[in-house]
């Protein structure tokens, strides 16, 4: 009986949030995405063009098989490369459903999620503006083409909208329910503030930090699960640090994402991408626990 009234306590913090994600990245993905896109076109010539880019990349829905299209077109029309990083970083970590997700954690999860990943972006631009002058070419777009055919083309926009929510439901749902039994599990066998006892707790936090950066490669799958999982870490004492971390790598190392990235970075830009996403990650965890004491 306390396990089930641990699952649905679990169920009833998170599921609101999971609801109006959908909700809202569905009514981007079908209406604004087109919009979104010629606007990264023409930020690249104006002050703070990276950051931006990084912007305009947490504001799409797209998951990263969408993304590289889109930026092989733009590098096709003579986008520079460092603009295109910025985008496809940020898109690769954060979006606008995820961002409702995180809401769910408090507001000081939301923000530092959403500043470690607006960063990341326009870190991983400044690198490759950086090669770039070197005469590195980072990005090989050879052999994309262009966008593909959208699924969202049905006349009805109200029939579009609702087939969009369908398939969002039909994606996110199974891991949003296994998270939140995973969440719950953990409270129930778990001493409170677990995660409190760890070594370094009461300062920066790194080994756990470092822990959950490392945790993340493997385990996050998808953003509807793992919140409900960062709940209830929550819950038994891990720190916003880590939470920061272990999102960066998850999504940034998500096995679907890695796919797609490999398909136009080659092997040593592939595992030059790892290490910037877990080293940014691991640092921007140690700085959301300095600054949240503050």
């Amino acid at each position: 009986m306390r396990y089930l009234s641990i699952l649905a306590d679990q169920a009833l913090q998170i599921l609101p949030y999971w609801a109006l994600g959908i909700l809202l990245g569905s009514a981007i993905s079908v209406f604004g995405k087109e919009k979104l896109h010629r606007l990264l076109g023409g930020v690249q010539a104006r002050p703070g063009g990276l950051v931006l880019a990084s912007a305009i990349g947490i504001a799409s829905p797209l998951c990263m098989y969408g993304t590289i299209p889109i930026a092989a077109a733009l590098a096709h029309q003579g986008a520079r490369q460092d603009t295109l990083a910025a985008f496809m970083m940020s898109s690769v970590l954060l979006n606008p459903q995820l961002l409702v997700y995180t809401a769910s954690l408090g507001e000081g999860v939301l923000a530092a999620r959403l500043v470690s990943c607006l960063l990341c972006g326009v870190g991983a631009g400044l690198l490759v503006r950086l090669a770039s002058r070197r005469g590195h070419e980072f990005f090989r777009f050879s052999g994309v083409g262009e966008p593909g055919v959208s699924r969202d083309v049905h006349p009805d926009p109200l029939r579009r909208y609702l087939l969009n929510v369908w398939r969002n439901l039909r994606a996110t749902g199974p891991w949003f329910l296994a998270g939140v039994l995973l969440a719950a599990a953990f409270l129930y066998l778990l001493p409170h503030a677990a995660f409190g006892h760890l070594p370094g707790a009461g300062s920066s936090h790194l080994p756990e930090v470092v822990g959950m950066a490392l945790v993340g490669i493997p385990f996050y799958v998808c953003g509807g699960g793992a919140t409900p999982l960062m709940a209830g870490w929550m819950q038994l004492g891990l720190s916003l640090g880590g939470v920061v971390a272990f999102t960066l790598t998850g999504a940034g190392t998500k096995i679907t994402n890695l796919s797609a990235l490999k398909m136009v970075l080659g092997m040593r830009n592939f595992l030059c991408y790892i290490a910037y996403v877990t080293l940014f990650a691991i640092a921007a965890g140690v700085c959301s626990n300095l600054f949240s004491r503050i």
